[in-house]
């Protein structure tokens, strides 16, 4: 199987493309600088397009993972612009050269986000519903529908619409480890906001399962069956880790460091069905957030 994959040097796409190569894969990364360059790799421009397209002809699969870290600092409007841009701009970039190939990949699989829905307390979302109001819900309505020439042009094409990624090598439990371990991690606000959570490995086999099954194309949810609170995650972490986590971080504290956007998305949330992809087959194999941070942790 030849791959490509974008978004190589995060969290997510590293762990993509090790369990792809570890699998046999020929995987040839889309990179955008030149020392990140190797035998395996392509440059591109998320901006303006990729010079070398012949590489990417037949192959099997396009794994769409690219886009800058959403929690890395204030929503300001420069910030916003690079948010958008990686996603958007990115898509249409990438999308545009796919579909002028003389043999364009068979599947096209993105990730797309929980953030599409906005903050839906009491409602279980599914592919179906709303998107919600804010500024992130309507990037991530943008960010999708960059994808949709693919669509058009005959490309099956999926959307992953992932929950809060879960492992101690990167992601949100990279960044709060090491608070925690202080002492000093909490609930975020009340803490009543839902989280929906899923399994580094469960999210990467995600990717191979609907990439390999011909009948999967649209938006599908990808977050464990359980949903839990954001006070619930606290405790569960705490108990992981062996560390009291009782403090509570407050609402303006958090609007005070991250300002009103992006402390609204920490503040919110969604709790998203996932009955649509394991009507597929699909299997989740970590269900249970306790059992899974402590599997997790336990080292």
């Amino acid at each position: 199987m030849k791959a490509i994959v974008t978004g190589s040097s995060g969290f997510l796409g590293k762990s993509l493309v090790r369990n792809l190569r570890e699998d046999g894969a020929k995987v040839i990364r889309l990179v955008r600088n030149d020392f990140k360059t190797d035998s395996t790799s392509i440059l591109w421009d998320p901006m303006k397009g990729i010079p070398d397209t012949q590489s990417l002809e037949n192959s099997n699969v396009v794994f769409h993972v690219a886009g800058e870290n959403l929690a890395n600092g204030r929503w300001t409007a420069s910030r916003k612009k690079r948010i958008r841009d990686s996603r958007v701009v990115g898509t249409k970039t990438l999308v545009d050269s796919l579909i002028k190939l003389e043999q364009p990949p068979g599947v096209l699989v993105c990730a797309s986000a929980v953030g599409i829905y906005g903050d839906r307390p009491g409602e279980l979302v599914t592919e179906d519903s709303p998107a919600g109001e804010d500024w992130i819900s309507k990037l991530g309505v943008e960010w999708e529908a960059s994808a949709s020439p693919a669509v058009e042009a005959g490309i099956r094409t999926v959307l992953l619409r992932i929950g809060v990624v879960l492992h101690p090598d990167g992601g949100m439990l990279k960044r709060i480890l090491l608070p925690f371990k202080m002492g000093v991690g909490g609930k975020l606000g009340q803490g009543t906001q839902t989280m929906s959570w899923v399994s580094l490995r469960d999210a990467i086999e995600a990717f191979r399962f609907c990439a390999d099954n011909a009948s999967i194309n649209g938006p599908f949810n990808v977050c464990a069956p359980e949903r839990v609170t954001n006070a619930e995650f606290t405790l569960a972490f705490g108990k992981a880790i062996r560390r009291p986590a009782f403090l509570k971080i407050p609402s303006f504290t958090l609007k005070l460091v991250f300002g009103e956007e992006l402390s609204g998305v920490m503040l919110g949330g969604a709790s998203m069905s996932s009955a649509k992809l394991e009507s597929t087959g699909f299997q989740f194999r970590d269900h249970d957030l306790s059992v899974t941070l402590s599997n997790m942790l336990s080292t």
